[in-house]
């Protein structure tokens, strides 16, 4: 049995002005009074214009959530209309950044480089990356699933030390299964997590990868989400559309009730 902390991370995506943030904030609180969050870590990402919104209801109602950003800059500071910063996401309470989500890696040409740059420049300024990586169906057609999303996580992590890499989070989101309904078998996703555990562990050796908690992502619900974290080697899921049901999520997070 690990005792690596589950995390359920809701990621919005480009959902929710601020005041329907807060409203789901506030109600995502209320229902997570029957979730002991003692035992599962609960997570939002709002799009970037909420989340002082998010910080502020947080800490005023001293309610069990982290929260975090969908992206990072690259840079430091500097002429990059339209980035923001880690710098900027760290003085407003977040704790974690995604890198590397699919939609960006499609939408915006991320490549690895980009994503390394983005995950060292997340822990640069005191951020928890959770670092996506995950096949198209065609590469899972062709056998080749595995093989890609290693090149990914490699790629990714390039630049980290062991002790980086030990904080790191990896999600594992075939994209295939983001949003369509779709959903990989319980053991498609374990063998997936367990080979990103396995790379770890060539990389960096046992501590970190015993460390590290490497999620699901794919259209998790309370429905699948038992079956999903019964696998040894998935530590948490990366939610998307029933993030935004505040009841949804919290049946999610309250998985071991």
């Amino acid at each position: 049995m690990s005792n690596r902390t589950p995390l359920m991370a809701g990621n919005w995506k480009m959902n929710l002005d601020w005041k329907q943030g807060l409203a789901l904030v506030e109600e995502l609180g209320d229902q997570l009074k029957s979730v002991d969050t003692d035992r599962v870590e609960v997570v939002v990402l709002p799009p970037f214009v909420d989340i002082r919104t998010v910080q502020t209801v947080v800490e005023a109602d001293k309610l069990p959530i982290g929260y975090g950003s969908q992206d990072i800059s690259a840079h430091e500071s500097g002429a990059y209309t339209g980035e923001v910063s880690g710098a900027m996401l760290k003085a407003l309470g977040a704790t974690y950044t995604t890198v590397g989500h699919s939609e960006r890696r499609q939408y915006h040409a991320e490549t690895e480089e980009v994503t390394d740059a983005k995950v060292k420049a997340s822990f640069d300024a005191g951020l928890t990356p959770i670092l996506c990586v995950g096949e198209p169906l065609e590469e899972r057609q062709a056998g080749k699933h595995v093989e890609y999303t290693l090149a990914q996580l490699e790629g990714g992590i390039a630049s980290l030390s062991a002790e980086q890499a030990k904080q790191i989070v990896i999600a594992y989101e075939p994209v295939w299964a983001i949003g369509t309904g779709e959903v990989a078998t319980p053991d498609d996703a374990q063998e997936v997590c367990a080979a990103i555990r396995d790379a770890l562990r060539a990389l960096h050796g046992d501590e970190v990868a015993d460390a590290v908690r490497v999620l699901y992502g794919g259209s998790v619900k309370s429905s699948n989400v038992v079956e999903l974290m019964g696998k040894e080697d998935v530590d948490g899921a990366l939610i998307g559309g029933a993030s935004l049901k505040a009841e949804e999520f919290a049946r999610i997070a309250g998985f071991q009730s």
